[in-house]
């Protein structure tokens, strides 16, 4: 492989979760992904020779991973800080692309698997929906919250967070953000100095 192959590699990926995240996994061949990526479709098969569930598993956990770099960093401050870098993220999001991409994970979760089998993508994003409940527990739990209020607390900051990007492409607002960020923002603040 040559110097240059992690990056074009990773560009195909960022470019999978980008579309994936505008247009939901079954609207999205691995042609529209390569083209979208700037990347040869040879290449894309190179690097995923499985296909589109390869990539789009990928994909998925490339945006969970990104998410996740940004909730470790930010829940040092705190469960209150964590959460605003969560919820910037997502607006950052919907508002550069003028309301037209949302969660990746969230596209893929949402998707009617092709056959009875849990698809590699849909299994991942479980995963990545799990990790950043753990985190936002933990940090829940290091500020004060009860073990199973932690894990409720960050179960719904996830929900509500999905939710609220999906209605903010919907709506083409970021009010659905804003509401969300108040009640949660006064809920944990609660919840750590109870």
């Amino acid at each position: 492989m040559t110097r240059t192959s992690p990056q074009a590699r990773e560009r195909i990926v960022a470019g999978a979760a980008d579309m994936i995240s505008r247009r939901g996994l079954s609207a999205t061949s691995i042609r529209e992904m390569a083209k979208h990526a700037n990347a040869p479709l040879g290449s894309t098969y190179h690097y995923f020779p499985e296909g589109k569930q390869q990539l789009a598993t990928e994909a998925v956990r490339y945006a969970g991973e990104m998410t996740a770099r940004i909730l470790r960093t930010e829940l040092q401050a705190g469960p209150v800080a964590g959460l605003k870098a969560y919820l910037g993220l997502w607006r950052k999001i919907v508002v550069n692309t003028d309301f037209h991409a949302g969660c990746p994970v969230l596209a893929v979760s949402i998707e009617e698997p092709p056959t009875d089998e849990i698809p590699a993508a849909l299994a991942a994003a479980a995963e990545v929906f799990d990790t950043w409940e753990n985190l936002l527990a933990a940090s829940l739990r290091e500020h004060g919250a009860e073990p199973d209020q932690a894990a409720q607390l960050a179960t719904l900051v996830v929900a509500a967070v999905e939710g609220t990007v999906a209605m903010c492409r919907a709506k083409r607002s970021t009010q659905p953000l804003d509401h969300t960020s108040e009640q949660l923002e006064t809920l944990i603040s609660r919840t750590i100095t109870s």
